[in-house]
């Protein structure tokens, strides 16, 4: 295959309607616009305008705000961390902090920490070292034998 025989399937492109080329098209004289206006004009784009009718965005009331401190975890389940030790990814007898779910392609990035949740199930015994985790996953690697370490970092946030 070679760049100039690339094509679209056939119906995938519908040719361009010809406006405001006389009356016998259908669509001449004011091309579809309707008669004069600030909208029959060339270059006009009103988003959010409501032709002097309160606009939607300022009838409804403002609500909530974006806490700036807030922490941003990249989040980790149980059922995933034993997924990768039984996929062999993950070594259970070692330390399971940051850098070895980067290293076992479980967690992308750090954030600011991973936070461990309870979803799935876990049978190995795994010591675990993470900025945050929930109660269902504490429990979880507890009754599994393991143990979780939350940093003091963590116990302030």
């Amino acid at each position: 295959m070679k760049l100039n025989e690339i094509s679209d399937l056939p119906g995938a492109t519908h040719s361009r309607k010809r406006l405001g080329r006389g009356i016998g098209s259908g669509s001449g004289k004011t091309a579809g616009r309707g008669v004069k206006g600030q909208k029959s004009r060339s270059g006009v784009a009103i988003n959010g305008f409501e032709g002097g009718q309160m606009p939607l965005y300022r009838r409804l009331p403002k609500r909530g705000f974006t806490n700036i401190f807030a922490k941003d975890f990249s989040i980790v389940s149980v059922g995933r961390i034993q997924a990768a030790i039984d996929a062999g990814k993950l070594d259970a007898s070692k330390d399971v902090d940051v850098d070895a779910l980067k290293a076992a392609g479980i967690a992308r990035r750090s954030k600011d920490g991973v936070r461990l949740l309870g979803d799935g199930e876990l049978t190995a015994k795994i010591t675990v070292t993470v900025a945050g985790a929930s109660k269902s996953a504490v429990e979880k690697v507890e009754k599994a034998g393991g143990s979780v370490a939350l940093p003091a970092v963590a116990a302030e946030a």
